[in-house]
């Protein structure tokens, strides 16, 4: 699924709003958690899962073309570890 596609769900679901207001939101919501990220804090939705940033030291790597080492420099990515609720419902005869 495409963030359009999520916007037209939404915008289905709740027609008292309109599609360009639900767009807003959904952009908003979104552009919270890649700021939050950005000044390194940790974004949870209970039940859904949890947003953080990890540190990936700097390294030295391999070019698979050539076989050459390449330096790798630092960087830092984000992490998304799911909630229990959201496990649940993706594996929902897990027993777990």
């Amino acid at each position: 699924m495409i963030k359009s596609e999520l916007v037209q769900i939404i915008a289905n679901k709740n027609p008292h709003l309109f599609q360009r207001d639900v767009e807003n939101i959904v952009n908003a919501v979104l552009g919270g958690i890649a700021d939050a990220l950005a000044e390194g804090n940790r974004v949870e939705l209970r039940g859904f899962g949890a947003f953080s940033v990890k540190n990936r030291p700097a390294r030295t790597g391999r070019n698979p073309r050539t076989g050459e080492s390449v330096d790798v420099e630092e960087k830092w990515v984000p992490f998304f570890k799911t909630g229990k609720e959201l496990r649940e419902r993706l594996n929902p005869g897990d027993g777990k």
